[in-house]
């Protein structure tokens, strides 16, 4: 008789928990979330961050907390979230270096962008600049150009690491120039700005939400926009087209991704909560204060967003292999 109370006993528990199965997912979230940024705080990646998730925040009723993890470029974040529990509970905000350069710059890459994440949306746009220590001789891009060539073996060109977008853009930057300037790491791209401002590196390339606030301030120059038309921000600032490059031209993007497995429900809230942030006047005014391209309906979805990862594994993957690990 007592065998029999505890079998039935272990079998009510067993169907309890069968039946409890879908809940989890259905009253997400019932705790604190956990946002990873794959490089240094203060860094572009970082500051759209905090501004979308503090918005998400109140709309899933629960706390988004930001974790820097650094590394390698971002791949170091990107492996642990692409292995991380699918629950919802561990996302990250990538980018064009973690989800799209990694593949053609790391032969060996702990995971694959386009099947081991499960696509949330494309949380801004943000344009390319290059970017000088303020003392730099130079006046305009030309003279840039002429410059570098001319000092190669001296200059040094500062980045977040093999992967980041300021490493990826300044290599297609170098290619197009046909030079191989030092390039000096940093773990993410606010201690790379740090270094410019500092006059300890001659130039970069960065996400124009890095730059605005050191431009305006004086602390840095910028001789030109890799876009098609300038940036409200920076309306002063001419592209590369107008500059004398047209062959630079590129913009990067920032994307909230969950482990593959992630439960549908979950993917859903966390999209409807994006999407909320980015239709909120003031979220979107500190982004287009910073420069931020906001996208638009259509480009907010999970499949657009799937469509955008799998177009940009194939632009970069060519450009990128082979490139020295420096």
């Amino acid at each position: 008789m007592r065998s029999s109370n505890i079998l039935v006993g272990v079998l009510g528990a067993l169907t309890a928990l069968v039946l409890a199965g879908p809940a989890p997912a259905q009253d997400y979230p019932t705790r604190t979330v956990t946002l990873v940024v794959p490089f240094a705080a203060g860094g572009p990646t970082d500051v759209i961050s905090r501004i979308v998730a503090e918005h998400m925040s109140r709309t899933i009723g629960q706390q988004i907390i930001i974790e820097n993890v650094l590394g390698a470029g971002g791949t170091t974040a990107s492996t642990r979230v692409a292995r991380a529990t699918p629950d919802g509970y561990t996302i990250m905000m990538g980018h064009m270096g973690t989800h799209a350069a990694s593949v053609g710059l790391y032969p060996k890459l702990a995971y694959n962008p386009e099947t081991d994440f499960e696509p949330i949306g494309l949380a801004a746009g943000t344009p390319i600049l290059i970017l000088a220590r303020k003392d730099l001789p130079p006046k305009d891009l030309k003279e840039f150009i002429t410059w570098v060539k001319a000092n190669e073996d001296k200059v040094n060109q500062a980045h977040a690491g093999v992967g980041s977008v300021s490493f990826t853009t300044c290599t297609l930057l170098s290619s197009i120039l046909n030079i191989k300037p030092t390039s000096v790491p940093y773990q993410g791209t606010g201690p790379a700005m740090n270094a410019l401002v500092g006059g300890q590196v001659d130039y970069m390339c960065d996400q124009i939400v890095n730059a605005v606030p050191q431009i305006k301030g004086g602390t840095i120059k910028a001789y030109a926009i890799a876009t098609a038309e300038r940036n409200p921000s920076l309306p002063e600032l001419p592209t590369t087209k107008e500059a004398g490059l047209p062959a630079f031209e590129v913009s990067a993007w920032n994307a909230l991704f969950a482990p593959k497995g992630t439960p549908k429900p979950v993917l859903d809230k966390l999209n409807a909560a994006l999407v909320k942030a980015l239709d909120d006047e003031n979220v979107r005014k500190r982004l287009l204060d910073l420069g931020s391209d906001i996208p638009g309906p259509q480009r907010r979805t999970p499949q657009a967003l799937a469509a955008l990862v799998k177009s940009e594994v194939a632009r970069w993957t060519p450009i990128l292999k082979g490139s020295a690990l420096n």
